[in-house]
């Protein structure tokens, strides 16, 4: 196994190790009920395999840029976290968290540049890995416990999750579906409306106009779905925001009264 692990570092990533049972072969790892840097974090990548049970609770935008990506607004500033405490642990256990976050401190990782394998590599800032007394053996003897099995096998599944979710984004951007984003809320007693800006979200008019064809193989190959749960969270954006005002957490207008969604 590789001794080194990629330069580059995912959201919420202090640092990456490969796993390996030489070095690690009498640590344990235990569950993780709070993620610091998460208080601070307000978007979150989710994957198309996510989208039904995330648009329940967030709202599911796009990033800007050339290689856009679905993200889970947990607040609408940088830096708001309505979902989280300020350790980072969920003020609601029924609320559904992303794979993303589930699957921290652990990876799959390309370790060399050369080569298409993926290794299992974990955070090793995380304090659930260690020298516990309690919580499950990452190896028996030279092999791979059950526990780091069954992350594996989660890792390996949003992996394949992930590549679903670049296949939809492909063809998303082909259809010519999205646009630039614009919210606006106007609070109870607000003179001017909060505008949230600076992500990408499927404009509904060219949806409508669409042709026959062109929806009958989006309904075929999933993509309709996924467009229209998209569209529904949206809806989400306000009870966001007034999660943010309820926390104290609320945005402060600028002179134009907008507000950018940095997504």
């Amino acid at each position: 196994m590789a001794t080194a692990a990629p330069t580059a570092l995912p959201l919420l990533y202090n640092q990456l190790e490969p796993l390996s049972s030489q070095q690690h072969g009498t640590l344990k790892v235990r569950g993780l009920d709070a993620l610091p840097a998460l208080a601070q974090t307000h978007a979150i990548p989710v994957t198309v395999d996510e989208f039904s049970a995330a648009q329940r609770f967030y709202p599911i935008i796009f990033s800007v840029g050339e290689e856009p990506v679905p993200l889970a607004l947990m607040g609408l500033n940088e830096g708001v976290n309505t979902f989280v405490d300020e350790a980072g642990k969920p003020t609601d256990p029924n609320i559904y968290m992303p794979a993303y976050l589930r699957r921290y401190p652990f990876l799959l990782a390309r370790l060399r540049p050369e080569t298409e394998e993926l290794s299992l590599c974990y955070d090793p800032t995380s304090n659930t890995i260690g020298e516990f007394e309690d919580g499950q053996a990452l190896f028996d003897g030279d092999q791979p416990s059950e526990a780091t099995n069954a992350v594996l096998q989660f890792c390996e599944q949003f992996e394949t999750a992930g590549q679903r979710t670049q296949l939809f984004m492909t063809e998303l951007k082909k259809s010519g579906l999205l646009m630039d984003g614009e919210v606006a809320i106007q609070p109870e007693g607000s003179e001017q409306p909060f505008v949230y800006r600076g992500f990408q979200m499927v404009d509904e008019e060219k949806l409508r106009e669409l042709r026959g064809d062109e929806l009958r193989k989006m309904n075929q190959n999933g993509m309709l779905a996924l467009i229209f749960a998209h569209l529904f969270s949206l809806g989400q954006i306000r009870d966001v925001f007034a999660r943010q005002v309820r926390l104290g957490r609320g945005p402060v207008a600028a002179p134009n009264g907008s507000q950018p969604a940095e997504a």
